[in-house]
């Protein structure tokens, strides 16, 4: 009798029958079932990557749709080398030279996905802080703002800005990323919201729904693209 793998699904499945809904227990098992079925690439930075955030990776990957609103800094799907580095070096606790040099490497192999064959669609919400912190100096600001202009024209990317002057919005405060899945692809939606030191995975579709309810509100306040694309270059030329 021929053995098939356990699939996300399954898992999810099971999780449901013995009332399992604790979002980082649901999470953790289905990113287990999916690792064990096919080793992730990134699992060769293993040693430098938290348990959390391995686990997203693994849904980054397989998401058909990646929207993100970004408080602080640019999506690490969207950062440059230089930009990432000062990112890196700037955590808690200090990292090596060579660790950043390392985890600036996966994050180039993660920007991969948005060139592959078949591209999540990805749009991602900056406010306008995140184009004017001045991270690593800046030289390195304005080349990742002039790097954002070029991502720009993927066909994949839509990119908007949040200028100061929207004013109050229903996410102030909290950025989060929402990840999308093909029907019959054996996940469900997640929201992912990053912390410092640890991550939460939102999973029951009432809470979803929620978030994608503000990405559309934030959205619909936020620059147009070209209008944002705009934004982004003049900002990089203030900066000379």
């Amino acid at each position: 009798m021929g053995r098939s793998p356990t699939t996300p699904r399954d898992v999810t499945d099971l999780l449901e029958l013995y009332q399992v809904t604790d979002p980082g227990t649901v999470t953790a098992l289905t990113a287990l079932a999916r690792q064990s079925n096919e080793r992730g690439w990134w699992q060769s930075w293993g040693d430098l990557l938290p348990d959390w955030f391995g686990g997203y990776i693994g849904l980054e990957t397989e998401a058909s749709a990646i929207s993100a609103y970004e408080t602080q800094l640019v999506p690490g799907l969207l950062q440059t080398p230089g930009y990432a580095a000062a990112v890196l070096a700037a955590g808690i606790p200090r990292r090596s030279e060579s660790d950043v040099a390392r985890q600036v490497q996966l994050r180039t192999q993660r920007q991969r996905l948005l060139t592959r064959d078949t591209p999540p669609n990805v749009w991602a919400v900056l406010d306008e802080a995140v184009l004017r912190r001045p991270i690593g100096g800046t030289d390195v600001l304005r080349a990742q703002l002039l790097h954002l202009a070029d991502q720009a024209q993927l066909p994949a990317l839509t990119l908007q800005v949040l200028p100061f002057d929207a004013g109050a919005h229903p996410a102030l405060g909290t950025g989060f990323t929402i990840l999308r899945f093909d029907a019959g692809a054996g996940d469900e939606d997640v929201v992912y919201i990053e912390a410092l030191d640890s991550a939460i995975y939102v999973e029951r579709p009432a809470d979803v729904r929620r978030y994608v309810a503000r990405m559309d509100l934030i959205r619909a306040i936020a620059l147009r693209p070209q209008q944002s694309l705009e934004m982004i270059r003049k900002v990089a030329d203030d900066l000379g």
